[in-house]
This record gives C-alpha cells, structure tokens and sequence, in this order.
C-alpha cells in the first residue's frame, strides 16, 4: 500500500481516537465510581465482541443472545469483584469464562483464555486507578497510547519487515521498535515529573511489549475466525478489543508484574 491509500482510514481514526480519548479520560479523571463502571462496560462489550467471534461459523446456537448475556456476566462481574475484598472478588472474575465453557460449543480454549485476560486487565485497570491515583494511570494510558501511534506511523513511513504476517501482515519491525522507543520517552518525561529512576524505563517498555503482545494475540484470534475487526461500534476503529486490545496486555502485565517490581518506582 502506497501514496494516498495508505492513509485513506486516518481520517476516520482520528475524529474516533478522539472521541475515544475525551470519554475515557474524562472517566480516568473522575475515577471511583465513575472510572469502576467505564471499566466494567468496556468489559461487558469486549467479552460480547470475543463471543461473536469465536462462534463466529456456529449457525446452530443463539449466538447474539449468549453474547450479549456473557457481555452482560462479565460487566456485573467485573463491578462486582472491584467491590469486594480481593480473596472474595478474584473469583467472582473467572464467572464469565465458566459460563463461556458451559455454553460455548466451539472456540471454548480460545474464550477461556482471552476472556480471562480481559477480566484480569480491566480488574487491574480498576486497580491502577484507585491505588496509585490519576498521574500513574495517565502514566500507564500513555505508554500504551504512544505505543501504538508510534507503531502506527513508523510503520506506514518506514515499513520494512513485517513482524508476524502471518498473523498481523500489517506490522512491521520499524513499528514495533519505535513503540518501544515511544514509551522509553513517555518513561522519561515521568521521571521528570515524579522523581522515578530509570527502572521507569525499562517498565515502560516492558509494558509497551505487552502491549503489543495483546495486540497480537488478538490478531491471532481475528485471523482464526476470519474477520477483519472485532466488531463495528468505532468507525475507522472497527470495535472495542481492537482499540483495547493493548491496554489489556498492558494492564495485565502490570498487574503481575508490578508487586515483584515494587511498583509505582518513586522514591527509589
């Protein structure tokens, strides 16, 4: 893809993104209550999204009715588990990838997996919020964000070779670097603002890899059920896990990663 093709979605993409943006950090600032039930719709919709696809060839269930009650499983769920103590909550988030084994009748390995991985991360979103407060969860949307614009223009300017084409023909090495490169620079403009050391580097690039470990994971689960997008909800976007897709590797990531590192790296 060349000249003018190549930008033809841009666009679209951008009055989207920044639809996407004034929503969601508006939910970021207000937090509580506010940011708890952001999280938890986004949950619902991607878990609707991941039940479409994978049944994507089933013609003999009621698919858009076992979508929209795992979606709507998932979003009381995740509202659920932020409210209770943490012993308590956990399990109450593997509810929507039992209910998925239970009903699903194709797809199930991929469900449970990747539903378990949006329930983790919008868990963890919730938490970043309410534990480390507004700057930290900018901090994490940032790295993210940057990771993925970078990748996006690096990779239409510079090309090159692709990363995994047969699963994400449209990456590329150059991209990937640079959301790497991206975020080692979100790092440091962090540092300056709250005293971190350089561990905030390699964390930030850390998380960017996860990142891009959810976006292609996602990729993979579109490639297998022969679908461009994820859903339609965001024009120029195509749905919710296409947008999200990195934020939850990123946001799992952290939630694992982040106690054994001793996370937020302030006053180190």
């Amino acid at each position: 893809m060349s000249g003018a093709g190549q930008w033809s979605d841009l666009a679209a993409r951008v009055a989207s993104a920044l639809v996407m943006l004034v929503v969601g950090l508006a939910a970021v600032a207000a937090g509580g209550h506010v940011f708890h039930v952001f999280a938890a719709v986004l949950c619902g919709v991607m878990i609707w999204e991941l039940v479409r696809m994978v049944s994507v060839t089933n013609q003999d269930q009621d698919q858009p009715g076992l979508a929209a009650g795992l979606g709507a499983i998932a979003g009381v769920s995740a509202m659920a588990a932020i409210y209770l103590p943490a012993g308590l909550g956990l399990p109450v988030l593997f509810l929507p990838a039992l209910a998925g084994l239970a009903k699903l009748t194709e797809g199930r390995r991929v469900f449970i997996t990747y539903a378990m991985l949006i329930m983790l991360a919008g868990f963890g979103l919730m938490g970043v919020r309410d534990d480390f407060g507004l700057l930290w969860m900018l901090w994490l949307v940032a790295v993210v964000v940057v990771t993925d614009v970078a990748g996006y223009f690096a990779g239409r300017l510079i090309g090159g070779p692709k990363f995994w084409p047969r699963v994400s023909p449209k990456k590329t090495w150059s991209g990937t670097v640079a959301g790497w490169v991206g975020a080692a620079v979100v790092a440091f403009v962090f540092m300056m603002q709250t005293g971190a050391d350089a561990s905030l580097i390699g964390m930030s690039v850390s998380v960017a890899m996860a990142s891009q470990l959810g976006d292609i994971a996602e990729s993979a689960i579109k490639r297998r059920s022969d679908v461009k997008d994820s859903s339609a909800l965001i024009p120029g976007h195509g749905g919710v896990l296409d947008r999200f897709d990195g934020m939850l590797g990123a946001s799992a990531f952290l939630l694992v990663a982040g106690p054994i590192v001793g996370f937020p790296p302030v006053g180190m």
